[in-house]
C-alpha cells in the first residue's frame, strides 16, 4: 500500500504560498480572492491546487484560555474553519503555517511541545498542508529529526491526509531523513529572492539565495528527491517583479522563464509566490506552459541532473516516463554562447531524434550526433528529445 505521503506527492506538489506577497499583510480576503484567481485564471486546471497561508496568520503573544492557537481576528474575522470551507468549495486544497520551536520567525507562537494539539486543531478546520518552519530551535541535526518526526506523528494521529513540508533550509541535510520524518517535501536551500544573484537582506540579516545559486543546490541533491519526497528551492518568486516580501533586485522575463526551467527540470514544488489577482499575460505563460509543467510532473518522477558545465554553460537531463528525455541548456554568463547539445548527453546514440522547444512548443530540429542552438546570457532553452 503506497504511504500517504506518497500518494499525496506522488508529483511535486503545486500551489500558492502566501509569504512572498503578502508577508505579515496576510488575510481571510487575499486568501479568499486568491482561491476565486486560482479557479478563474486557468491555474487549477494546470494543476496548483495548494493555497497555503505563511506565516503571521495567528493571534501573535499567546494561545488561547484552552491552549489552543486562534487566528488574528483582525485578518481572519470569520475564522479558518470557514476560510477552508471556501477554499475546499472551489476544488482546492489549503494549508497553515507553523515553527518546531516556541516562536515562528516572524516571532508569532510556534507549535513545539504542543504538537498534538496543533494538529487536532488543524485537522478540525480541514487543513490538507503543514509547512513546519525551523527558526528559533536547535541547531544540532539531531534535534531537528526529533521535532520534525514529532510533528510528523501527530498530523498521522488526526486520522486527516496532511501534506507535510519541511522548511529546515538544508542546512541540517534533510533529503536524508524528511521522507523518515513523515515528509513530502523539505526545502534544501535558504530562502529564494527576486533576484539573480545572492543578495544582502538587512531586514533579516542573512544573504537571500539568487536564482543562479539555486542550480547548484540542485545539483548537489537531485538523487534525493523522487515520488513521495521532494526537494523544494523554495517558493516561486516568478512574477514578483520587485513586489512583496522577497523583493530583491528583480528578474527579466528571461530570467523568470530560467527560474521556472531549473525548477520544472529539477523536479522542486511549484509553489506561485506573486499576487496570482493581477498577474500579467508574460507571468501567466510562464506559469501556466502545459508542455513544461508535463516535465515537473512527469509520473516517472526522476528529477533532472547536470551532465555537463563549461565555464558558464550547462546541460541537464531529466529522463521522463515515455522513454524521451527533457534537456535544458542554460547560460548563468553575462553573454550569448553556442551550446553543442550531444548524443551522449542524452543517452539516445546512434539514432535520429527530434528536438521540441517547450517553450515555443515547437519541434525546431532534427538531429543525429550533435544540435547546437545559441542561448542568451541567463537564458534556458527547454528541450524535450524523442527518438
Amino acid at each position: 500500500m503506497e504511504s500517504s505521503a506518497t500518494s499525496l506527492a506522488a508529483t511535486p506538489p503545486m500551489g500558492w504560498n502566501s509569504w512572498n506577497m503578502f508577508g505579515s499583510e496576510i488575510s481571510e480576503k487575499a486568501i479568499r480572492e486568491t482561491a476565486d484567481a486560482i479557479t478563474a485564471s486557468g491555474l487549477k486546471d494546470c494543476g496548483y491546487e495548494y493555497i497555503v497561508i505563511d506565516d503571521c496568520w495567528s493571534q501573535k503573544e499567546s494561545r488561547d484560555s484552552n491552549g489552543d492557537l486562534f487566528p488574528d481576528p483582525r485578518k481572519f474575522p470569520n475564522g479558518m474553519k470557514a476560510l477552508a470551507d471556501y477554499v475546499h468549495e472551489k476544488g482546492l486544497k489549503i494549508g497553515i503555517y507553523s515553527d518546531a520551536a516556541e516562536r515562528t520567525c516572524a516571532g508569532y507562537i510556534g507549535s513545539y511541545g504542543f504538537e498534538d494539539q496543533d494538529a487536532q486543531l488543524w485537522a478540525s478546520w480541514g487543513m490538507d498542508f503543514l509547512k513546519y518552519d525551523y527558526c528559533n530551535a536547535p541547531a544540532d541535526q539531531a534535534a531537528a529529526i526529533r521535532r520534525y518526526k514529532r510533528m510528523g506523528e501527530a498530523l498521522k494521529k488526526t486520522g486527516r491526509e496532511f501534506l507535510y513540508s519541511l522548511c529546515e533550509w538544508g542546512g541540517r541535510y534533510p533529503y536524508l531523513w524528511g521522507k523518515d520524518a513523515g515528509g513530502a517535501m523539505w526545502r534544501v536551500s535558504g530562502d529564494v529572492f527576486d533576484s539573480w544573484v545572492d543578495i544582502w537582506v538587512p531586514t533579516y540579516n542573512f544573504y537571500g539565495i539568487g536564482v543562479d545559486t539555486s542550480f547548484d543546490i540542485a545539483a548537489r541533491v537531485y538523487e534525493y528527491g523522487g515520488p513521495g519526497g521532494w526537494n523544494d528551492l523554495d517558493m516561486l518568486v516568478v512574477g514578483l517583479k520587485g513586489k512583496g516580501q522577497v523583493t530583491g533586485n528583480g528578474m527579466s522575463f528571461i530570467e523568470y522563464q530560467t527560474h521556472m526551467s531549473l525548477w520544472c527540470i529539477a523536479c522542486s514544488p511549484l509553489m506561485i509566490g506573486c499576487d496570482v489577482r493581477t498577474m500579467e499575460k508574460e507571468t501567466a505563460f510562464l506559469l501556466t506552459n502545459r508542455e513544461v509543467l508535463a516535465v515537473n510532473q512527469d509520473k516517472a518522477g526522476i528529477p533532472g541532473r547536470r551532465v555537463r558545465q563549461y565555464g558558464s554553460l550547462e546541460i541537464w537531463k531529466k529522463p521522463l516516463l515515455d522513454g524521451s528525455v527533457a534537456v535544458a541548456l542554460i547560460n548563468r554568463g553575462s553573454t550569448g554562447n553556442d551550446i553543442t547539445l550531444k548524443a551522449s548527453d542524452t543517452g539516445m546514440l546512434d539514432t535520429s531524434k527530434t528536438a521540441r522547444n517547450l517553450w515555443t512548443q515547437e519541434d525546431i530540429a532534427d538531429f543525429k550526433e550533435e544540435l547546437i542552438l545559441r542561448v542568451q546570457p541567463h537564458q534556458t532553452i527547454l528541450l524535450k528529445v524523442s527518438v
